[in-house]
C-alpha cells in the first residue's frame, strides 16, 4: 500500500509539474487568456494592450484595456489596423482591418515556468507607416520560442488614424500626446509587456525591440523618445535608415516648418478636412472629422487630393512633446539610448521617394555638383554599368546604407556595442528576378527562419535553410547576451569606426566579416550630405 501511495504521489507530482512547465492559461492585469499549446510551442494571439481606439478615443492617446471576466480565447489574432491596402480604392479597406486593432500576439516555449526569465523579443512590422500587421505566417514567433525567446509581434494605427493633426485636437485633453499615435501605440505595447511578460515567462528587464522599414524607422524613434526610456534593453533597425527624411518627423504646426518639410501636420489635417467638406478648424469641425468612417478616414491611402492636390496624410510627426527630435538630431547629440545595437540593410532594396527620379547615369551623377568625379568612380568606375544597377545601389546607399553606418557611429562613440551587417542573399529562384541583390524586406523570412511564408512562395534551397538558420541565431544570441556570436556561427565582428567591419551575408549566401564594401559609395554620399551641396527630397 505505501508503494503504491509513493508511486501515486510521484505521478501526481510528475502531473502537476506537467502542467506547470506547459501551462497555457495566463493570468495577465486584465484577465485570464487561454492559449493554444502545438508541441515545443504555445502562442497566444489577439490579446488587446489598450482600449479600442474608436469614437471619441480616435486621435486620442491609447487608453487602459478594459478587463474581461473568465477567461478569454487567445487563439486568434486580433483585426489588423485599418489599411486600404496597395492600391487600395477609395471608400474600402482591406478585409480583415479595423480601427479596434491594438492587439498583440506572443509566441513562449511550451516546457517552462512562470519563474523562467526568459528574454523577449518585440517585432514591429512594417509597411511605411500606411500598410502591415503584427499577424501572419511570416512573421510568427515558434523559431524563437524554440530556442528559449519569447517572441511578441505588435500592431499599431496606421495613416491617417496613426498620425494626425488639427487644431483643435491639439487644443483638447492638454494633458495628452498629440500627433503620431502610432508611436504611442508602440510604447503602450511595450508598457503592457512590462507589466505582464513576466506572466509568461519573459524577463521584463531583457526586452529586444526589432523591425524593418517603417518598423526599423521606429526602433529609431524609440530610441529617441523620452517616453520610451526603459521599457526595452537592445535595439535592430532592419532597413530603417537613420538619417533624417520623408518618415522621421514632420513638425506639427506651420511656424515649425522648414526646407525639408513645406507643409507642416496642422496644415495637412486642414487640407484633409476641407476634401470632406468640412470648414473651420474649432472642436465643431473635430466632432465631424470623427463621425467620419473608418473608411473615409483610409480614404484609399491617398496622400494628396487628387494628382498635384494638396497633401492630405502627413506621416509622423514631430510634435516637440512625445516626438522632441529627429533621431538624427539625437544621434549627433548622443542622446539616443545607452544600449546594444544591431543595423544593417539589403543590397538593392530599391524604392524611396528620393533620387529614383533620375532617368541616365549623368542625370544622377550630376546631383553629386562638386563631388561628381568621386560618385562616377564610386559607383560607375569604368563606365559601362548599367544604370538600373547604378540607380539601385544608389537608392539603396542613400536612403538605407549610408544613415546606417552614421548610426552605428553615433553608437559606438557612445561606446554603444553595436553590430553592423549587408544582406546580399538571393535564392538561386529568384536571381534572375533579382539580378542586383536582395530587394526590401528580403532579409524577413530568414530572420524569422519561416521560408515558406515568403511572398511569392519560391522554392526552398538548402542554401535558404543555411541562412535562415544563421539570421535566426544571430538575432537569438542578440535578444539574450547583446552579441549575435555564437557557437558555428561566422564570426560578426563589432563595429568599430576606424575598421569599418561588418557582416557581409554575400549574394551565393557567403558570410564573412570584413571591411564594408561599400566604403567608397558610403563615402561620397556622406561628404555630399555634410557639405552646402546636399541631395533632398523635394516638394514634401
Amino acid at each position: 500500500m505505501k508503494k503504491f501511495l509513493f508511486g501515486l504521489t510521484l505521478l501526481l507530482g510528475f502531473s502537476i509539474t506537467a502542467q506547470q512547465n506547459n501551462f497555457h492559461k495566463v493570468k495577465t492585469e486584465s484577465g485570464i487568456l487561454v492559449g493554444v499549446n502545438e508541441g515545443l510551442v504555445t502562442s497566444f494571439k489577439g490579446i488587446p494592450f489598450a482600449a479600442p481606439p474608436v469614437g471619441d478615443y480616435r486621435w486620442r492617446a491609447p487608453q487602459p484595456v478594459i478587463p474581461w471576466k473568465g477567461e478569454r480565447d487567445a487563439s486568434n489574432y486580433g483585426p489588423n489596423c485599418a489599411q486600404s491596402g496597395w492600391g487600395g480604392s477609395p471608400g474600402t479597406i482591406v478585409d480583415g482591418s479595423s480601427e479596434d486593432c491594438l492587439y498583440l500576439n506572443i509566441w513562449k516555449p511550451s516546457n517552462i515556468s512562470k519563474q523562467s526569465k526568459l528574454p523577449v523579443m518585440v517585432w514591429i512590422h512594417g509597411g511605411g507607416f500606411v500598410g502591415g500587421s503584427g499577424s501572419g505566417p511570416g512573421i510568427a514567433g515558434n523559431e524563437f520560442a524554440k530556442k528559449d525567446v519569447i517572441l511578441i509581434t505588435i500592431n499599431y494605427r496606421l495613416g491617417r488614424l496613426g498620425h494626425f493633426a488639427f487644431p483643435a485636437l491639439s487644443a483638447e485633453h492638454p494633458e495628452e500626446h498629440k500627433g503620431s499615435y502610432a508611436y504611442m501605440d508602440q510604447i503602450a505595447a511595450l508598457k503592457w509587456v512590462q507589466k505582464n511578460v513576466e506572466a509568461f515567462g519573459g524577463d521584463s528587464n531583457n526586452v529586444t525591440i526589432f523591425g524593418f522599414s517603417a518598423g526599423g524607422v521606429s526602433v529609431h524613434s524609440l530610441m529617441t523618445i523620452p517616453d520610451a526610456k526603459g521599457l526595452f534593453h537592445k535595439g535592430i533597425s532592419q532597413s530603417g535608415g537613420g538619417r533624417d527624411g520623408v518618415l522621421t518627423g514632420r513638425p506639427i504646426r506651420e511656424e515649425n516648418a522648414d526646407s525639408f518639410y513645406t507643409v507642416s501636420a496642422e496644415t495637412i489635417g486642414i487640407n484633409f478636412a476641407k476634401k470632406h467638406g468640412i470648414e473651420g478648424t474649432d472642436a465643431a469641425a473635430l466632432a465631424k472629422l470623427r463621425a467620419l468612417s473608418v473608411e473615409e478616414i483610409v480614404d484609399g491611402g491617398q496622400e494628396t487630393n487628387g494628382v498635384g492636390g494638396p497633401r492630405i496624410y502627413s506621416g509622423p510627426i514631430l510634435d516637440g512633446t512625445l516626438v522632441v527630435e529627429t533621431a538624427e538630431s539625437a544621434y549627433n547629440a548622443g542622446r539616443q539610448a545607452k544600449i546594444p545595437l544591431i543595423i544593417g540593410s539589403n543590397s538593392a532594396e530599391i524604392g524611396g521617394p528620393f533620387v529614383s527620379t533620375s532617368k541616365t547615369k549623368e542625370e544622377l551623377f550630376s546631383l553629386f555638383g562638386d563631388f561628381i568625379e568621386e560618385v562616377k568612380t564610386a559607383y560607375d568606375p569604368d563606365g559601362t554599368n548599367e544604370f538600373t544597377e547604378v540607380i539601385t545601389k544608389f537608392n539603396s546607399d542613400w536612403v538605407w546604407g549610408e544613415p546606417g553606418r552614421f548610426t552605428a557611429r553615433a553608437f559606438t562613440n557612445e561606446n554603444q556595442a553595436t553590430y553592423v551587417y549587408h544582406f546580399g542573399f538571393v535564392p538561386d529562384p529568384l536571381k534572375e528576378r533579382m539580378p542586383f541583390g536582395a530587394g526590401h524586406g528580403s532579409e524577413v523570412g530568414y530572420v524569422f527562419n519561416n521560408l515558406n511564408a515568403r511572398w511569392g512562395n519560391p522554392e526552398t534551397t538548402p542554401e535558404d535553410k543555411k541562412v535562415a538558420e544563421m539570421m535566426n541565431a544571430y538575432w537569438v544570441n542578440f535578444a539574450k547576451t547583446g552579441n549575435p556570436n555564437g557557437e558555428d556561427l561566422p564570426e560578426w565582428p563589432v563595429f568599430i569606426a576606424e575598421e569599418n567591419e561588418i557582416l557581409d551575408i554575400e549574394r551565393d549566401g557567403s558570410t564573412i566579416g570584413k571591411p564594408d564594401p561599400r566604403k567608397a559609395r558610403l563615402d561620397v554620399i556622406e561628404k555630399s550630405l555634410n557639405s552646402r551641396h546636399k541631395i533632398q527630397a523635394r516638394g514634401i
